[in-house]
């Protein structure tokens, strides 16, 4: 389900594709956008990552903030020099300019929302 007269978007999750994460250094991370400019969206991206025991994004930086909240699994969150042992219902601000990486620490599968302005 998704559109409308004013250029709303209602899907779920599982009907938008999911992409591998190709960035060097991650590994068995996927993506799904969720929302994002090309649906009308003024300001913010909305994506749903799905990481696999033992996989990571990358350790990257970027000019952008991330928001990040964590719907399912254990991951260790890297920021700088600090790391951070989180699990469902935390979220987590990563401000611009800063080094990070998430990696799944537990057994089954991390999902987890990370909102961006758009690039």
């Amino acid at each position: 389900m998704s559109g409308g007269a004013h250029g709303h978007k209602i899907i779920h999750y599982t009907e938008v594709q999911a992409s591998e994460v190709r960035e060097a250094g991650a590994s068995g991370a996927k993506i799904r956008w969720l929302i994002s400019k090309d649906d009308g969206a003024p300001n913010f991206s909305m994506r749903l990552f799905e990481i696999e025991p033992g996989g990571r994004t990358p350790l990257h930086s970027h000019p952008w903030e991330h928001e990040i909240f964590i719907l399912e699994g254990r991951c260790k969150v890297i920021i700088g020099e600090s790391e951070y042992l989180v699990g469902p219902g935390y979220a987590v601000y990563i401000p611009p300019n800063m080094r990070h990486t998430l990696i799944n620490i537990g057994e089954g599968s991390l999902k987890l929302l990370c909102l961006i302005p758009h690039r």
